[in-house]
């Protein structure tokens, strides 16, 4: 198998650091993100210089654009980018700041924008090239009190199915990642809540429930790996794959709803065709 060299962002923890040990264990080059670059110095101590520790907050577009440079400067292409870098933030939609919501959004759709247009320059000049968005079952239905996060994978499936048609010609794979529940730190000291609002407190209590319910059985991490290198060796990769056991149960009861919806409403949509 041909060594690759990889760009992964939130690479200190969860799916990020998983992925990069993944890669870096079959000898294939990393270069790894993280706001904190000391949560990769262990890494960096085992695997010497086939690993590249790279600080970097992807809300920075030009520093973005800066460490996926240094990357290809290191090591002379890049075969996997994988924009996994992001959080999840908690409240409801009418409990939720502007500074919130900008910085959901500006974290999990533009910082993986800006990481995207950093790297394809560089894969349609060699005309090869893996880009994996890490999104969400929630980028493919909604939940109660995680609705801008909902909206951010949303947005980041929607300009990537685009990408995916755009950059065919050139050699180029997208793939959409949409875990369900693992064991990461998602919904720990990595999420943001907003100030709870008491009108919402029995709806919230009953999303909760329903969540723990639904997520009652979480994935692990570290069996994430193997799966996604299947993902990245694939000869047709897949644009969207599920991590996980439930999503596809998920998927199918929320599309079998919205097919039964749009049937039922077709003669007003013909109407409206005039």
């Amino acid at each position: 198998m041909t060594e690759k060299v990889w760009f992964i962002t939130g690479a200190s923890r969860g799916f990020g650091r998983e992925w990069t040990i993944a890669a870096l264990e079959r000898g294939d080059k990393v270069a790894a993100t993280a706001r904190d670059t000391s949560t990769l110095d262990d890494l960096a101590a085992k695997y010497g210089d086939a690993l590249l520790p790279l600080q970097l907050d992807v809300n920075d577009r030009a520093a973005d654009f800066a460490a996926v440079q240094a990357a290809h400067d290191q090591f002379g292409r890049l075969d996997v980018v994988v924009n996994n870098a992001g959080y999840g933030q908690f409240g409801f939609i009418e409990e939720l700041s502007e500074a919130e919501a900008r910085g959901q959004i500006e974290t999990n759709v533009f910082g993986a924008l800006w990481v995207t247009q950093a790297a394809l320059p560089y894969l349609r000049e060699q005309l090869s090239g893996h880009i994996i968005q890490v999104s969400s079952i929630g980028g493919i239905s909604a939940f109660a009190n995680v609705g801008i996060y909902n909206a951010s994978k949303w947005a980041l499936e929607g300009f990537s199915q685009a990408l995916a048609t755009e950059v065919e010609s050139f050699g180029i794979h997208v793939t959409l990642v949409e875990p369900g529940g693992f064991s990461t730190d998602w919904s720990g000291s990595s999420a943001k809540r907003a100030t709870e609002l008491p009108a919402y407190a029995d709806a919230k209590a009953a999303a909760a429930e329903a969540r723990n319910q639904r997520f009652s059985k979480p994935g692990d991490p570290q069996a994430s790996a193997s799966a996604l290198l299947k993902v990245v060796d694939a000869e047709k990769p897949p644009l969207r794959v599920f991590f996980g056991e439930l999503p596809l149960k998920i998927a199918k009861a929320d599309y079998e709803r919205r097919l039964a919806t749009w049937e039922e409403w077709q003669p007003v949509a013909l109407e409206a065709q005039g």
